[in-house]
């Protein structure tokens, strides 16, 4: 047993007088990849924050290379050693990838920044990683995958002695995440000890040696990952019985609604140049219809452009029959078309409000008369769909950045179900949200489906999408290119339809 890098020692927060860490301890060392799970809420972030001197701890202590430490502030937390991969990309989108990489560390000569030796190091390092990208090119024009993989990079060049990663996959294809594990083994080799915070057990049990457990803001376990199978890994973070974890895990997504013959989406030939390529798309009242595709297949821009987000270049977007004006999110809305988006915080919600504010926000119309928004509508409004979608908070005022990823995911879905829409479409749903939350998004999809919403889902979950979507419809390179139905839906048909469709342009 080596001597740990990084302690947190009786470690408490409390916010408002809620206690967000009860007395925690965490010992992590050198050469280990040590998993931090828990459900939403469970204390995972404010731990990172601590750790990282975001926030000041209550009580307790951190220990760093076996001496008290107090971060000042996350600037101090990196001068030490400690980087860290976020879940939502922390970097600056109008400078460079080469920028972005040696933010802080940039190479001078004659005391000014020398690019041209910048790129180069920068090429390097992206080569020796097997991220293909232009270390030149404007960061904010790449994908929300590649960024990631930008972050992990930058981190991984920083000759940390501890990287913490919070869900740092959550925007990767299966490829790229293959490459990220790879690099957090050969981190662990290097003698770098790796905090890994996940949903995703897969990755846990491929890459993870020690795990702790966090529950209402307690260790409730810590271990070897190895002697804990998944179900009993769920159980322990959800506080529930084996057998009831197994249950509920059987039945999230029933894949199986019934529809009417009429759609109430139906998109044809999208076009728009370098993202769009023809795609084709009905939607039926009570149908679930999943987009299958790797990342930059079109997945994302295509229910953007359904929202109105993306102009298009060509085709057109129906709703019961009647066409919505395409680049326009107002007609989309008018017409009963939402989006809940992939990057909630960025896209979806407004941090410094409360979470009555952006529940009602897209709502205020149909809440005023002559200019006065009824608070006893807002209300109304607020309290049916915080117990409807078990929204956690301390309060309808409580601002919703204080909240877990999942509430905030359910906050953004109760906005655009208080719209009453026609035809909801979800880009990721479950991204970086825990076990339970994400059963509890899926059983609210089936629900929604089976009272007639026609929904459209995103996942990169090949196996989340094939059990939630009656019909997947296959992209590649912007275009429609096959649609799996009834029995046809399954992981494998969905990557043969990809994989065949790559083979063809290969042999081409």
């Amino acid at each position: 047993m080596t001597e740990p890098v990084l302690e947190a020692l009786g470690v408490e927060k409390r916010f408002a007088g809620v206690r967000a860490l009860a007395g925690v301890d965490l010992t992590v060392r050198p050469g280990e990849v040590h998993a931090l799970v828990g459900e939403n809420g469970a204390g995972k972030s404010t731990l990172i924050k601590v750790l990282t001197g975001v926030y000041q701890p209550d009580a307790g202590e951190l220990r760093y290379q076996g001496a008290p430490v107090r971060f000042a502030g996350p600037p101090d937390a990196q001068a030490a050693g400690i980087a860290t991969v976020y879940q939502e990309v922390a970097l600056v989108g109008s400078m460079s990838v080469a920028s972005n990489l040696f933010l802080g560390r940039e190479p001078r000569r004659f005391g000014m920044i020398d690019f041209p030796a910048m790129r180069k190091s920068a090429a390097k390092l992206l080569a020796e990683l097997g991220i293909d990208v232009d270390p030149a090119r404007e960061l904010r024009t790449l994908g929300l995958g590649v960024q990631q993989m930008i972050a992990v990079a930058r981190a991984l060049h920083s000759d940390a002695r501890v990287v913490i990663m919070d869900e740092p996959t959550s925007s990767l294809e299966p490829r790229e995440v293959d490459t990220l594990l790879a690099l957090v083994r050969t981190l662990a080799e290097r003698d770098v000890a790796v905090v890994y915070v996940s949903h995703r057990m897969d990755e846990l049990y491929r890459v993870c040696d020690v795990v702790t457990v966090l529950r209402d803001g307690a260790v409730v376990h810590t271990g070897p990952l190895a002697e804990l199978d998944r179900v009993r890994l769920i159980a322990t973070m959800l506080g529930r019985d084996i057998a009831e974890v197994r249950r509920e895990g059987s039945t999230a997504f029933s894949g199986e609604h019934e529809t009417e013959d009429e759609p109430v989406l139906a998109a044809h030939e999208l076009r728009r140049s370098t993202v769009l390529d023809g795609v084709d798309l009905e939607v039926r009242p009570g149908e679930v219809v999943g987009l299958g595709g790797l990342l930059g297949s079109g997945r994302s821009e295509t229910v953007q452009a359904l929202a109105g987000l993306q102009r298009l270049d060509s085709g057109a977007v129906e709703v019961n029959g009647q066409p919505v004006r395409p680049g326009s999110a107002a007609a989309a809305i008018r017409a009963g078309i939402v989006l809940v988006p992939e990057d909630r915080k960025v896209e979806g919600l407004v941090p410094n409000l409360s979470v009555r504010e952006n529940i009602v926000l897209a709502a205020l119309p149909r809440l005023s008369r002559l200019g006065v928004v009824s608070r006893a509508k807002q209300d109304a409004v607020v309290r049916t769909f915080m117990e409807r979608l078990q929204i956690k908070a301390s309060s309808p005022d409580q601002r919703v950045s204080e909240l877990s990823g999942g509430n905030q995911q359910k906050v953004m879905l109760a906005r655009w179900l208080a719209m009453s829409p026609k035809v909801l479409l979800l880009d990721e749903p479950t991204r970086g949200i825990d076990v339970g939350v994400k059963a509890q998004v899926q059983q609210l999809v089936d629900e929604l489906a089976d009272q007639g919403l026609g929904i459209v889902m995103v996942s990169s979950d090949l196996e989340e999408l094939v059990e939630g979507a009656d019909r997947v419809v296959v992209l590649r390179d912007g275009k429609s290119i096959s649609q799996l139905r009834g029995d046809e839906v399954s992981v494998d048909a969905v990557l043969a339809e990809i994989a065949a469709d790559a083979a063809e342009e290969v042999g081409s």
